[in-house]
């Protein structure tokens, strides 16, 4: 869902480059320099408005996070908090997330976060999708050898369809949930601004963590 445009987003950004990259393709193999210490880096692919990854980071302050988002409105609310906040082990990426590999090193990552991506639910647009193959390739590039890929989302065909693909491109599963808020995952889970609408509609949220064999 895009958000409404925000004037002052733009501003906000050139204002803040300690904090946002817009130019994410000088940094790969870089990014430890932007944090505070040398820590595992995990990304959120999607983050919208920020409310997972900045809680993430205030509950784990000994990893090192990054928001990618591709809406320059959505990532300016999250600039908005970590202007307030001044985490330190927080960084924003203005970028496409079907470009990772020209924003991250091989084995530079430890861990993805994909929460609640787009279905696109039309069979011609599937190599849209997040877990589709080619993106699962990208995630394998950039991942360390022992790191995870973690999705959730409200959209059982999405979830289905993930289910089958990680499974085709030889993944391991960890962990799957096919209610996470009324499972043992719920007491660590964090939840995002649309999963917590969604959940209080009474919809099933679906979960599940993968990684590379």
């Amino acid at each position: 869902m895009r958000l409404r445009n925000k004037p002052w987003a733009a501003d906000l950004i050139a204002a803040n480059p300690s904090m946002i990259l817009v130019n994410p393709e000088d940094s790969a193999g870089n990014w430890q320099m932007r944090f505070a210490k040398t820590q595992p880096i995990y990304i959120e692919v999607g983050s919208g408005k920020g409310q997972f990854i900045t809680q993430m980071a205030q509950k784990y302050p000994t990893r090192n996070f990054i928001a990618v988002e591709i809406q320059e409105s959505a990532i300016a609310v999250i600039l908005q908090k970590q202007v307030e906040l001044k985490l330190p082990n927080l960084q924003l990426l203005l970028g496409n997330g079907a470009a990772l590999t020209s924003f991250f090193a091989e084995n530079e990552v430890a861990g993805i976060y994909l929460n609640f991506s787009d279905p696109w639910p039309k069979t011609r647009h599937e190599k849209r999708r997040l877990t589709y193959k080619a993106f699962l390739m990208e995630y394998q590039q950039i991942m360390q050898p022992t790191g995870y890929l973690r999705f959730k989302t409200d959209n059982q065909g999405l979830f289905e369809y993930s289910l089958m693909s990680l499974n085709a491109f030889g993944m391991t599963f960890d962990a799957i949930s096919l209610d996470l808020h009324h499972s043992e995952l719920a007491k660590d889970n964090i939840q995002t601004e649309y999963e917590e609408k969604f959940s209080q509609r009474g919809q099933v949220i679906y979960r599940l963590e993968a990684h590379y064999k």
